[in-house]
């Protein structure tokens, strides 16, 4: 059995099980953003006795620990280069921290990368190779699946969709700015919106003919749509698995929009060759890659 952990900006997950697609045992709590990476950890160190009494278990009975993290992470030394939501975790080495604390070997990875490995192992990537995968939420991450592991690139990371620079209108920005939450509703804010609207409140407001919510949304599916085209013609992936907030935007606002506007200018050399599919596992996706990533790692 090995324990998965989630560290994200707003939320903290961490469960049990083998990397079989079955969380044994789930405890989830806020990320309180004030206390920081510090805050965060005495967070874990509350929670695992918690989760370990939940199912009836002991550290003893664990393999190793696997780590989905908000930011980018070195594979080489295991530590976290930085978070873009949370002070305090600039160059810190949590895997080496977990290991002292459990005393079990632990790996830790980009949260949208582990993401897409469980996606690919136990979700709407089953079988498929390669597999792209994209969170769109409150920033905008991607992870590469290739034959069941994750492409990393030189060791720090790749596939990092949310930072192509994407030109709407002849402006010219990276496609967080557009299609991530926060580019959202700031873009609905620049566009006039007097109240400080969420990506739902604009949702409804779009489904309602809002202007202004109209527009944000669908420049945010064009910047995204532009995006993929750009990754089709180099990667080819089998399918392309999105996930994250803002695509529970729901067919008629996000992905109907987003499938048709993929069909613009498209390399007919590949056409028919990638799809584009919701993601399936939900709110534990990132917990569920974990749990595979140290099976991976560990064995078992």
């Amino acid at each position: 059995m090995f324990l998965g952990i989630e560290i994200g900006g707003t939320k903290l997950q961490l469960g049990l099980g083998h990397g079989d697609g079955e969380i044994l045992s789930l405890w989830r709590g806020t990320v309180a953003k004030g206390s920081g990476g510090e805050g965060i950890r005495k967070q874990i160190i509350s929670a695992v006795p918690e989760l370990l009494e939940r199912a009836n278990s002991k550290t003893t009975d664990l393999r190793g620990i696997g780590v989905g993290f908000g930011g980018p992470t070195d594979d080489g030394t295991q530590s976290v280069i930085k978070s873009h939501h949370i002070d305090g975790w600039n160059g810190f080495p949590l895997a080496a921290w977990l290991t002292d604390l459990l005393k079990l070997p632990t790996v830790i990875c980009n949260d949208a990368d582990v993401a897409g490995l469980a996606e690919a192992r136990h979700g709407a990537g089953q079988g498929l190779s390669p597999l792209f995968y994209i969170t769109v939420g409150t920033g905008i991450g991607g992870g590469l699946i290739v034959d069941g592991e994750i492409y990393r690139g030189c060791g720090r990371g790749a596939a990092e969709i949310g930072h192509l620079l994407v030109p709407i209108n002849s402006e010219v920005r990276i496609l967080e700015a557009w299609a991530a939450g926060w580019g959202i509703e700031s873009r609905a804010k620049e566009l006039g919106c007097k109240a400080s609207p969420t990506v739902r409140d604009l949702g409804e407001l779009a489904a309602t003919g809002d202007f202004v919510a109209s527009r944000v949304i669908g420049e945010a599916t064009t910047a995204l749509a532009f995006a993929i085209r750009q990754v089709i013609p180099l990667v080819c992936p089998r399918r392309i698995v999105i996930g994250g907030g803002v695509s529970l935007l729901g067919d008629e606002l996000f992905f109907a929009p987003l499938l048709s506007k993929l069909e613009v200018n498209r390399f007919e050399a590949f056409a028919g060759l990638t799809d584009v599919v919701p993601a399936r596992l939900g709110e534990e996706v990132v917990l569920h890659g974990a749990l595979v990533l140290a099976k991976q790692k560990f064995g078992g």
